[in-house]
């Protein structure tokens, strides 16, 4: 069956901060994940498709259902597998590219469907591990996307933000555990008209940007004549945004490079202690997550040290949805107010 076309990702128009958040998730996966709020027909499940699909090809085992990477297969993990298909078998894994997969998480999927089931009776029985791999196996190294997660039961959503933030997957059952790694972005849309999440959840969302229409007369044009060029003929027009594409992934591919030896002095830190105080966040997610997420937009614009503009960018993506509440206040937070707050 012919593959469908993907709109590219360099040709949407607007969002400036959704596409921010997506790549700088993509960059540093430990932010935890972004939470796409708004109005439907905004372009957020195309966005995360299309980034998904300009990234470039990852080496896999092949047939591994955690996607490992050969350099990662482990004895001791494919052990515990039990699966057939698998190219390692205790032996030189075989190597294969694929592209970074976006794995989409049906509304009414169960937990077990999720994290993925063991059989007790060959566990108890046979001493031996048999794990069928859920979601989230399938999700490790790509795209783990969940439209309106707020339908979701809370239960569900906590163990995706868990596996999010620690890359890994753990199912327990009767005394038996089985864990393997599951890094994965996390990209979650909902529209808040249908309700909210608990903000126990909402606040386990790295980053979260509110998308709403674009209300510029001249780029709405922009989007139906792109959009009707796209479906008129997807190959050309995909085509005419090739160099596009291949300099934001140049420019991710030397971010994520970059990363580990950008560097944030203690007067940042205390720069971003102090916001998170005057806005009244709870816990130190926010501090974490803010720091992480300044280190990161240092890298995406190629430097080595985390400056006070980082700072600034990074709690207008990570703090809105930490800032304590009013009853019946709005869950969208004025972001003049919050700008307002800011410590000088």
């Amino acid at each position: 069956m012919k593959n469908r076309s993907v709109y590219p990702f360099a040709a949407i128009v607007g969002q400036e901060k959704m596409k921010l958040a997506l790549i700088l998730n993509v960059i540093n996966p430990t932010l935890s994940g972004v939470l796409i709020r708004g109005e439907k027909g905004t372009g957020k499940s195309t966005a995360a498709r299309s980034l998904a699909e300009i990234l470039p090809e990852i080496p896999v085992v092949t047939g591994c259902p955690f996607q490992l990477k050969p350099q990662d297969a482990s004895s001791s993990l494919c052990s515990e597998c039990g699966q057939e298909s698998c190219g390692f078998k205790g032996l030189e894994p075989e190597e294969t590219n694929r592209k970074v997969q976006v794995v989409e998480l049906p509304v009414g999927a169960t937990e077990d469907r999720v994290v993925g089931t063991m059989d007790l009776e060959q566990a108890l029985k046979q001493g031996e591990k048999h794990f069928e791999p859920g979601i989230l196996a399938a999700s490790h190294r790509g795209i783990l996307y969940v439209d309106e997660v707020n339908l979701l039961d809370d239960h569900v959503v906590d163990v995706l933000l868990d596996s999010a933030a620690m890359g890994v997957c753990t199912i327990e059952r009767e005394g038996v555990s089985f864990s393997h790694p599951a890094r994965f972005t996390l990209v979650g849309t909902m529209n808040p008209e249908e309700g909210d999440l608990r903000p126990q959840l909402l606040d386990r969302f790295g980053l979260c940007v509110q998308v709403t229409g674009i209300e510029d007369t001249n780029a709405r044009v922009e989007v139906m004549e792109r959009r009707l060029a796209f479906e008129q003929d997807p190959a050309a027009f995909t085509a005419s945004y090739t160099e596009e594409s291949q300099s934001i992934v140049k420019d991710i591919l030397e971010a994520k490079e970059l990363l580990p030896r950008v560097q944030a002095g203690r007067e940042i830190m205390v720069r971003i202690a102090e916001i998170c105080l005057s806005v009244g966040t709870d816990g130190h997610r926010g501090d974490i997550i803010t720091l992480k997420t300044a280190k990161t937009l240092a890298a995406w614009q190629k430097r080595t040290r985390v400056i006070e503009e980082d700072v600034d960018q990074a709690v207008e993506l990570v703090l809105p949805h930490r800032i304590r509440r009013q009853p019946f206040e709005d869950v969208a937070v004025n972001m003049n107010t919050f700008k307002s707050k800011k410590i000088a």
